[in-house]
């Protein structure tokens, strides 16, 4: 058999195929009464119909298998107050008593020992109590109180909904992470992100539905932005990674330096064909399905991209108020100001990571010298962030989380000036998407160990972050091995009090 260079084989089989239904087209174009009006309407309505299929809203497995693209947009179950959501990420675990939730009585009782009884598990051998190096004071209307770590955030506290009764399960940071990702510190499961591509798709289908820029690498990785079970659209697209600079955050081989879009189309068209037969005969093929529609969305995303990637774009004040023009800023800033331009072209999920190799918020010793260093280097591009949300009209639909894996103990680690991991009472906050803005919920003992006022455990958070986007957590499941599952497990509730 002769050599037959590849370009003039996909030519010569897409012009047969061409040939073959051109009749077809012809006589469909002519003797329809709308001619292509009718085939525009008809695509619309055919989307519109998949996009209300009861058993997408109801997260049914089998939904995803042979359609067109499976991450194309979904009816939430409930009118949603929150369209997308943005994760600022806090790896480490930033203290709580040192940021939102002040107490008094560590100043008293600094150097004394915890007066009640330590956690039967601990990380670390705990001393005595240790007083917060930063003082609080009160802002805006509502009056509520944050630390000089936070000056600018503080600008916009009658914006946030302070969470300060969150608890977990892990002291550990690979099990917290995988608990506050994904609802489990011990099995592989799927991750937030994944579950609300699963419920509720995507706003631009040349785009993926959750991206997370510079995530770690470490304690879980890939799994706090993985689909586990879920089908394989609903995957995480990292963009770059912490041990990174955000300038060099890039989608890998984003461009195709070997051959053009035609020649991928082609190609694509052909694969496709050959797979066909297959997949027509197989029951529901999800491994096949989901391996044809990532070639797709990586074709398109070749297009759009690199266009939502370029901060050029942005004018000089844009690019100041996130503080990309001072060096302590500029990376987090990047990934702030990328964060909103993904969020603006419909992406539905996006995590931002603040992280690094050397202090990260794990300060077991050096806790001025570090929370000092992290909290200058996010303070202003989250202020920013908020301040353009808002000025563009995408606060009031989008939701905003904040915070670490757990917080940090009100006692010092035995012969240190630092803290130890605290999962057992600590702080994340929110802001936007339908949550009360200057209002706190919830609270820890007077010393800040324990939560013990409106408990709100992980899988509560995970219940109200769904609640906020039209997904009733307990209807959004999916049948595997035998067994329905869904990310608060069977846990979980609605802390209706911050709802607006």
């Amino acid at each position: 058999m002769r050599n037959v260079p590849a370009e003039d084989f996909f030519v010569r089989r897409n012009s047969q195929t061409f040939a073959s239904s051109l009749t077809t087209r012809r006589s469909v174009l002519k003797n329809s009464a709308a001619g292509f009006g009718f085939l525009a309407l008809s695509a619309l309505l055919q989307r519109e119909s998949r996009s209300a299929d009861p058993l997408v809203v109801s997260g049914d497995s089998a939904v995803g298998s042979k359609a067109a693209n499976p991450l194309q947009a979904k009816v939430a179950h409930f009118p949603a107050a929150a369209k997308r959501i943005v994760f600022l990420f806090m790896k480490g675990g930033p203290s709580h008593v040192d940021t939102f939730d002040p107490k008094p009585l560590l100043d008293r009782d600094a150097g004394k020992p915890l007066p009640f009884a330590l956690p039967k598990v601990l990380f670390a051998e705990a001393g005595n109590l240790l007083k917060s190096p930063w003082k609080f004071h009160q802002h805006g209307q509502s009056g509520l109180p944050v630390s000089e770590l936070f000056p600018n955030v503080a600008k916009h506290i009658d914006d946030l909904c302070i969470l300060r009764s969150l608890h977990g399960t892990n002291p550990a940071h690979g099990g917290a992470l995988l608990k506050l990702h994904t609802g489990s510190d011990q099995f592989v499961r799927p991750s937030l992100g994944s579950w609300v591509t699963y419920g509720l798709g995507t706003e631009n289908e040349n785009l993926p539905a959750f991206v997370t820029i510079c995530p770690t690498l470490a304690h879980g990785g890939v799994n706090n932005w993985g689909s586990a079970f879920l089908p394989a659209y609903c995957q995480g697209t990292p963009i770059g990674n912490a041990s990174l600079p955000a300038e060099q955050a890039q989608v890998k081989h984003i461009r195709n330096g070997r051959i053009d879009s035609r020649m991928q189309r082609m190609q694509l068209d052909l694969l496709r064909s050959i797979n066909q037969e297959h997949f027509e005969k197989s029951d529901a093929d999800i491994v096949l399905d989901g391996r044809l529609n990532s070639f797709e969305l990586a074709y398109r995303m070749q297009s759009t991209m690199p266009d939502v990637q370029d901060l050029s774009q942005e004018t000089q004040d844009t690019l100041k108020l996130y503080g990309i023009d001072d060096p302590v800023t500029e990376n987090f800033g990047r990934q702030c100001l990328m964060a909103r331009r993904f969020l603006e072209s419909g992406v539905r999920f996006v995590q931002v990571t603040h992280s690094d190799s050397e202090v990260q918020w794990d300060q077991h010793g050096g806790l001025y010298q570090g929370h000092t260093k992290n909290a200058a280097e996010v303070d202003k591009p989250i202020a920013g962030f908020l301040s353009d949300l808002k000025a563009r009209g995408l606060l009031e639909d989008t939701l905003v989380l904040w915070g670490g894996e757990f917080g940090r103990t009100p006692t010092c680690q035995q012969g240190s000036d630092g803290r130890d991991h605290n999962p057992n009472g600590f702080t994340m906050w929110m802001a936007g998407g339908g949550v009360k803005g200057g209002y706190a919920y919830g609270a820890t003992d007077e010393y800040g160990y324990y939560a013990v006022e409106n408990k709100m455990h992980v899988n509560d958070l995970h219940a109200t972050i769904l609640h906020l986007l039209g997904l009733d957590h307990e209807r959004l499941t999916y049948r595997y091995a035998g067994r329905d599952f869904r990310l608060t497990d069977v846990a979980g509730k609605v802390a209706k009090d911050i709802l607006a």
